[in-house]
């Protein structure tokens, strides 16, 4: 086909015009309007089988609008999610996982210092850390609150089970990054967290010796211990917990929402 000659028959603006050889040069090469193609037909094909809500099955009209506000909060979970992880991001340029500095003399730590040093000499340091705590505590109480709303609607009946079994993993996620994170500064409370950590895991039937090696890098708290949070809270449950996330998600997006009876 002389595509040149097809589009000067076209009465098109410099734009389509402009965009249609874009895309026609690039269809030469990489076969654009093949993939654009398949996209549309698996983005069909997904919408042909998610299933009708209650509200559109027995024309229930909005008689249980009250439950509505109810299910923002997995989406309200999410955007805390997002404000956390980009925060956190910004402060892992000036955090330091380190326990030098914690002689017998009682100095603070490098990563005690480096929180200090973020809240007080980074512009809009102080600002940063509090978005990211209170993003990670919103979140926590935003999933938490989101699993109560799924379990008294029964929207974890099936064939919803295996996004029940997902949000239940996710929120021990949760609890495991907030945990995590509230070791990183190495203070006093950040210490005895950790050190409540180890006698948790130690407690653990069978594999409770191995569990604190793993996670704690051993029986006493050093600098293992921070580095073994700090890997876990930065480059482990960011990408597990997003990509199931993900999934869970895509579940809802092809099942559809279970509204309330």
């Amino acid at each position: 086909m002389d595509h040149n000659a097809w589009l000067k028959s076209q009465d098109l603006t410099a734009i389509e015009t402009a965009f249609l050889t874009t895309l026609i040069w690039l269809d030469k090469r990489l076969r654009i309007v093949d993939y654009l193609e398949l996209l549309e037909t698996m983005y069909y094909r997904a919408n042909l089988q998610m299933p009708k809500s209650h509200t559109e099955q027995y024309d229930l009209d909005n008689k249980f609008w009250y439950w509505y506000p109810l299910y923002s909060l997995g989406s309200l979970s999410i955007i805390a999610y997002l404000l956390a992880a980009v925060s956190g991001a910004l402060l892992g340029f000036y955090y330091a996982p380190s326990t030098a500095g914690a002689a017998a003399q009682g100095d603070p730590t490098a990563a005690y210092d480096s929180m200090v040093m973020i809240m007080k000499d980074v512009q809009f340091g102080f600002m940063l850390r509090s978005i990211h705590r209170w993003a990670a505590q919103f979140m926590v109480a935003a999933v938490f609150l989101h699993m109560l709303r799924v379990y008294f609607t029964g929207a974890y009946k099936e064939p919803r089970e295996v996004n029940w079994i997902l949000g239940v993993v996710l929120i021990a996620l949760t609890l495991l990054f907030g945990f995590s994170g509230y070791v990183l500064p190495w203070k006093q409370l950040s210490f005895w967290a950790a050190q409540i950590g180890v006698e948790l895991a130690l407690a653990t039937p069978i594999v409770g010796e191995w569990a604190a090696q793993l996670l704690f890098g051993g029986f006493t708290l050093g600098q293992a211990t921070l580095v073994r949070m700090y890997i876990l809270h930065v480059f482990v449950l960011p990408f597990v917990v997003t990509a199931l996330i993900a999934i869970h998600v895509g579940i809802v997006w092809v099942q559809g929402i279970a509204e309330p009876h």
